[in-house]
């Protein structure tokens, strides 16, 4: 027990010390208001998704709102769960399967 308190303390003593190193600035540090501030970068822009991935998440989307619904009876004959209902509707959708 005492061991493994010592490793602890071993342990959290960096962390300790470290923490004003990575502390978040205080007011009383923040640059005064007549000196300007550096612009920020621009966060990078949202990457828009491919044609193919939005077209993946429109049937995904189709298939969903087709798997809710169903009634229980229905879903046990397209298969009992989603991922078999998710494979068979996206290749209807796709045009692979002529079902």
């Amino acid at each position: 027990m005492i061991d493994r308190l010592m490793r602890i303390a071993v342990f959290a003593a960096p962390l300790l010390i470290a923490q004003p190193l990575f502390a978040k600035e205080t007011p009383a540090q923040a640059p005064a208001a007549s000196e300007a501030p550096a612009a920020a970068p621009a966060a990078p822009a949202a990457k828009a998704p491919s044609p193919g991935q939005s077209a993946a998440r429109e049937r995904q989307k189709t298939c969903g709102a087709q798997w809710r619904g169903l009634t229980d009876t229905q879903k046990a004959a397209q298969g009992p769960k989603w991922p078999q209902f998710w494979s068979s509707c996206n290749k209807r959708l796709k045009g692979g399967d002529k079902a």
